[in-house]
């Protein structure tokens, strides 16, 4: 037996476990490793623990070995079962944090606070339980099943974003990007690529290590070759963050406020002149009679207001006599607009107005990717004969916007708004024909704490800015408001739960970059080239061992 180092050692001998666990055993080491894969995420973004959990993930697949003459649903139960239970601890340990939504509103909602826990997560881990069964069908040895698993596991992700309105949150190529030196990459292959790229780079030690290593010159081979391109995306990003000009809009300056309103507060008619006060003394810092005004753009977050706007024409004065001469609000609100085939009278938007310095609303964005269960009810009427509604206790819900779209400013570049976790959808931050020159991201994350959940909303909002080379400012209740250039660095920004403004120039967009040109087409290519080389390599063995 050749000499193996200890950490060989003890990678053979786990690996061993895993292969040759089974039931409760195997699907418990499943569900552990994924669940420690939730630290790569942010805000610890512990990247390094998933070369230790993804090589699980592979064991476990080589040790579903169906018995002779097992049907087809006997050889797909296994490995749907392995990949369905590491998807649940990967969501379970990247999402508790949404059963802090459920305390709001007085805890009306605290009783399908377990349930929705336990059961996003499980719902979620469906698509990484189909990935993993299909991988199994075609599972050959050596390096070639760590493209399968890659291109299947990434699809299953792909799908995610876009299954039923999708929910792209926490895909595993975030857990690749937990700075912008490694984010970089997005801007050529977006996350669905980067996705690809990640799960083969953290499987790769099962090329070297364990049970199912035999020190084949081929995948000692594409093991360096997988440390090379690993190594080439860390290159990339340091030239490109090198190369990176850095300039900034003459004459722009923005100015976000985040006033940290309690989420009982926000939405009580009663706090209207409380909340309002409270934005007009926070924007006004700073701010002397005659002097030049420290801010062109003023940004406020989602949801400003417990009132319609419209209706307050008091407020709308107070906004007009705020707002020095040449500059410009951009606030969330929520509009009506009178409609009389709703029960209610009116369509009811989750929008962003933008509005001049004499008080006029000069221009509205109405939000087209509306969260379900929070801004509306799916399937409403038989929801709520079982006593479910969305979380924001509005009757009948939002109604969706038309489209996403750029929007002219008098004093600015054109934007694009994107309101809440609208800006977490890859591929889809800005309007294709009509590119802005920047976005402007509002939200909310006060429903859910000083948790995990407003960093990764970050996190996933600076990676759209590198995706499409467009600075961002974001404008959050409760933080995290940022000002980011379009290489992913944070130039200015407040924390969770820090009351304040975060004050900037705008930093200049870069030009369109390859991903905002070709979108998702590259992702398909790299998937097609995995398969192709996975196809390749299978053949090679075969031939040889024959």
């Amino acid at each position: 037996m050749p000499h193996r180092s200890a950490p060989g050692r003890a990678a053979l001998a786990f690996g061993r476990f895993a292969l040759l666990s089974w039931g409760w055993r195997r699907l418990a080491l499943a569900g552990g490793a994924g669940a420690l894969s939730a630290l790569a995420l942010a805000p610890l973004g512990w990247l390094p623990v998933l070369w230790l959990t993804m090589p699980v993930l592979v064991w476990l697949l080589d040790g579903c070995i169906p018995a002779p003459g097992a049907g087809l649903g006997a050889r797909l139960a296994a490995p749907f079962l392995v990949g369905w239970s590491f998807g649940f601890g990967y969501f379970l340990g990247g999402l508790w944090w949404i059963g802090v939504a459920f305390f709001a509103d007085a805890g009306a909602l605290l009783w399908l606070m377990p349930l929705a826990v336990l059961m996003l997560p499980a719902g979620l881990a469906l698509f990484w339980g189909v990935a993993t069964a299909a991988a199994r069908c075609f599972w050959p040895e050596g390096w070639p099943r760590l493209l399968v698993l890659a291109v299947a596991l990434s699809l299953a992700e792909w799908l995610r974003g876009h299954v039923l309105t999708g929910f792209p949150w926490n895909a595993l190529g975030y857990t690749l990007m937990p700075a912008p030196l490694l984010m970089q990459i997005a801007s050529l292959i977006g996350l669905w690529g980067v996705t690809l790229l990640a799960i083969l780079v953290f499987a790769a030690p099962v090329l070297i290590f364990g049970p199912t290593a035999h020190a084949r010159r081929g995948d000692r081979i594409v093991f360096v070759a997988i440390l090379v391109l690993f190594a080439a995306d860390a290159g990339f990003g340091a030239l490109r963050l090198a190369r990176a000009e850095g300039g900034f809009v003459d004459g722009v300056n923005l100015r976000l406020v985040q006033p940290v309103i309690p989420q009982d507060e926000k939405w009580s008619p009663d706090r209207g002149d409380e909340v309002m006060a409270r934005y007009l003394g926070l924007s006004a810092t700073g701010m002397t009679e005659g002097g030049k005004p420290p801010f062109t753009v003023l940004v406020w977050p989602e949801t400003a207001f417990p009132f319609y706007l419209t209706d307050r024409p008091n407020a709308l004065a107070a906004i007009g006599a705020l707002l020095p001469p040449g500059t410009t609000l951009l606030t969330g609100a929520v509009r009506a607009e009178p409609d009389a085939s709703e029960p209610f009278g009116a369509r009811v938007f989750n929008s962003l107005y933008v509005i001049g310095d004499d008080g006029a609303i000069l221009d509205a964005y109405d939000k087209v990717h509306l969260v379900p269960f929070g801004e509306y009810l799916p399937f409403e009427t038989w929801f709520r004969r079982i006593g479910l509604r969305q979380m924001v206790a509005l009757p009948g819900g939002f109604d969706p916007g038309r489209r996403l779209r750029t929007i002219a400013l008098p004093n600015a570049p054109s934007f694009g708004a994107l309101i809440c976790y609208e800006i977490i959808f890859p591929g889809a931050a800005t309007d294709r024909v009509d590119r802005p020159a920047w976005l402007v991201n509002v939200t909310n994350d006060a429903w859910f704490g000083d948790t995990p959940g407003p960093r990764q909303h970050l996190q996933q909002a600076v990676v759209r800015a590198v995706e499409e080379g467009l600075p961002l400012a974001r404008a959050a209740n409760s933080g995290v408001s940022a000002i980011v250039d379009p290489y992913g660095r944070i130039l200015a920004q407040k924390g969770v739960n820090v009351a304040g403004v975060v004050d900037g120039p705008l930093p200049q967009a870069t030009a369109p970059t390859i991903y905002s040109r070709f979108g998702d087409t590259i992702y398909f290519g790299l998937a097609l080239l995995f398969l192709g080389a996975a196809a390749t390599g299978n053949f090679t063995r075969t031939k040889r061992r024959n």
